[in-house]
């Protein structure tokens, strides 16, 4: 009887290769490591050019395989969005860009069902305290100004969310 075995691996998006770590991972498995490649490039294909965790379990015995894919870290959606390089190095001194609170609300609920949070509003804090190590602002002014005012905001900018 064989085992389920459980492997974690960051990939970018849709450009998964059989080299390390993956291949040298899955072929002591017994898996081809090609075909288990090809479709962890079709899971992650929507997340081109983002690094995107990656789960693959092996069924040893009947040599199956079962992926499921993360969301790209927080950090990494918020430079997708602004379509920079990557953070400030000097967050609090420089700043790199500005989000919309539309875009934080958008990136909150994507990520929520990987927080631990109670609500969207939980998220959306998380989000901006993301956006403040990375020198980000939001509506042009500090995340933190937000964070303590969210509710006069989500209501300034006629932003509906559901509190669970």
């Amino acid at each position: 009887m064989g085992k389920r075995i459980t492997l974690t691996f960051l990939v970018k998006g849709g450009a998964a290769t059989p080299g390390p770590p993956i291949g040298p991972a899955l072929g002591q498995l017994g898996v081809p490591v090609g075909k288990v490649v090809a479709d962890i490039n079709k899971a992650t294909g929507k997340w081109k050019g983002l690094t995107v965790p990656v789960i693959v379990t092996v069924d040893t015995s009947s040599r199956t395989w079962e992926i499921q894919v993360g969301t790209p870290p927080t950090s990494a959606l918020i430079i997708k969005e602004l379509n920079i390089e990557k953070s400030s190095g000097q967050a609090g001194k420089e700043i790199v860009g500005n989000l919309s609170l539309e875009k934080v609300v958008e990136i909150a609920k994507m990520k929520l069902p990987e927080m631990y949070v109670k609500n969207v509003k939980g998220a959306i804090k998380q989000v901006l305290g993301t956006m403040v190590s990375m020198g980000v602002t939001c509506e042009g002014r500090d995340p933190r100004e937000i964070i303590r005012n969210l509710d006069e905001w989500l209501e300034k900018k006629n932003i509906k969310v559901e509190d669970s």
